[in-house]
């Protein structure tokens, strides 16, 4: 059997895969919030879960759970249909789904977002979560700047275009829709966003303010030039790094 999604597993089959070494679980988070005009809300989580079987492939003796589709998302609500969590709820979630793992056989949880807006929340609940959930072993990713440095790497790579990478619904996130589920991609709509550099200040200002302070249209970046070719290299490239991260700490 090659499903390692316990939630289209029988609970019979995750014990096998407990027994016969599986260990390790990956929890993928997500948002589901606004991406610009050209790409639907579920950008973030349909990321997430492809993400989420490469890791848990490449890292091996670990199952997928279900991706927590809705995020911390308060900088998007300027948007119609951006949902958004309390941080709280969001934490809360995350012990719920950890709390009964170690007692099924696992022993580490790996936990990495689709969405980097989540990225200060995990930080800030890290290691609570760990302590709340020992025995089992909590590994949290959580660089934004190597995700977006790895995206940058990969458009540059395969089309000299790393400068159109913003961050949100930029040249990296619409391609990698265009590997996914290119029946989304609404490409006569694409348009360019804020352009300017993305920093510390920069950021500080999108979620005080909200992202349609800094870019009416909601997009960082710019999705021209996007393809499958590098989707398929950004999908990769932050694999790795969640891989590479999750073996440094005993995955």
């Amino acid at each position: 059997m090659n499903e390692i999604r316990v939630e289209y597993m029988t609970s019979a089959e995750i014990g096998e895969a407990i027994a016969g070494g599986a260990r390790t679980a990956i929890l993928p988070l997500a948002a589901v919030e606004q991406h610009g005009g050209h790409l639907p809300l579920s950008v973030d989580a349909d990321h997430a879960d492809e993400l989420a079987v490469r890791i848990a492939k490449d890292l091996g003796g670990a199952l997928v759970l279900p991706t927590v589709r809705v995020g911390y998302s308060p900088h998007h609500l300027g948007f119609p249909g951006t949902l958004s969590l309390r941080a709280s709820t969001l934490e809360a979630i995350c012990e719920d789904y950890g709390a009964n793992l170690a007692g099924y056989g696992f022993e580490r949880l790996v936990l990495f977002s689709g969405h980097i807006g989540n990225h200060p929340v995990m930080r800030d609940f890290e290691l609570r979560l760990k302590a709340k959930l020992a025995p089992l072993s909590v590994i949290v990713f959580t660089d934004s700047e190597a995700i977006l440095d790895a995206w940058r790497r990969a458009a540059e790579d395969v089309a000299s275009l790393g400068g159109n990478v913003g961050g949100h619904a930029d040249i990296a996130e619409t391609s990698v829709m265009l590997v996914l589920h290119p029946d989304k991609v609404r490409v006569e709509r694409c348009a360019r966003g804020y352009s300017g550099t993305v920093d510390e200040e920069f950021l500080a200002r999108a979620f005080s303010e909200g992202i349609a302070a800094v870019s009416p249209n909601g997009v960082l970046g710019d999705p021209a030039g996007a393809s499958e070719s590098i989707g398929t290299a950004c999908l990769e490239a932050v694999t790795s790094l969640i891989v590479q991260h999750a073996r440094a700490r005993g995955a």
